[in-house]
């Protein structure tokens, strides 16, 4: 019995299957549309408390929840597949810094961006909100292009092979403007294309955004 990832198009399911993809894993897909009765809300709550996509279901019926744990877990499940440094590498600690950066950082403020009302309990709030968010999301972009300057000779984050931080990464820029992207975060722009153009994520891509 294999993983069974619960998830939608266009959300955060989009990295978990990529990673599942990349490290050969067998599982299955349960398409799970958002919610629009009660009894189907009711009945995700009771797998994910917050109602929320991606889950994956572990083969021992685990149920694992989060980006960041989900990618972990599946770069320990299978290290053949080199989707993270090893463990209690320097390398490692700062491949699990910058997703955690990027999941609560930018993950949570393309949230507020995309869902602003969901962020203010003003029916008027909703754009404010939502400026704020594009702002916040675009100054964390930022700051990990500058942290790429420091490591102009790396092909992926963390050396030759895509990580589970690539993958993320990969993801978030498809919700972020491209122009804007190319013109102020070049090596992160330069990054995505190079994802992109890899034949399995293709598939993903298409999936998700075709």
């Amino acid at each position: 019995m294999g993983y069974r990832l619960y998830g939608r198009r266009q959300t955060g399911s989009m990295a978990i299957e990529a990673a599942l993809r990349l490290c050969g894993a067998d599982w299955t897909l349960a398409d799970t549309p958002r919610p629009t009765r009660a009894a189907d809300r009711a009945a995700l709550l009771q797998i994910n408390p917050r109602g929320q996509v991606p889950i994956l279901i572990h083969p021992d019926g685990t149920v694992i929840t989060e980006g960041p744990a989900i990618l972990s877990h599946l770069a320990a499940a299978f290290p053949a597949a080199s989707l993270a440094p090893a463990p209690g590498t320097s390398a490692r600690a700062w491949h699990d810094r910058w997703l955690g950066f990027c999941h609560a950082n930018v993950y949570e403020g393309m949230l507020r961006e995309l869902f602003p009302d969901r962020y203010t309990l003003d029916p008027a709030g909703g754009p404010a909100v939502a400026a704020a968010a594009t702002d916040y999301v675009r100054c964390h972009f930022s700051i990990f292009e500058a942290e790429l300057a420091l490591r102009p000779d790396t092909t992926f984050f963390c050396g030759t092979i895509p990580s589970v931080l690539d993958i993320y990464l990969w993801m978030l820029c498809f919700w972020i403007d491209a122009d804007w992207l190319a013109t102020t975060c070049p090596g992160l722009a330069a990054h995505w294309h190079r994802m992109r153009a890899l034949p399995v994520l293709i598939a993903v891509e298409k999936a998700h955004f075709g």
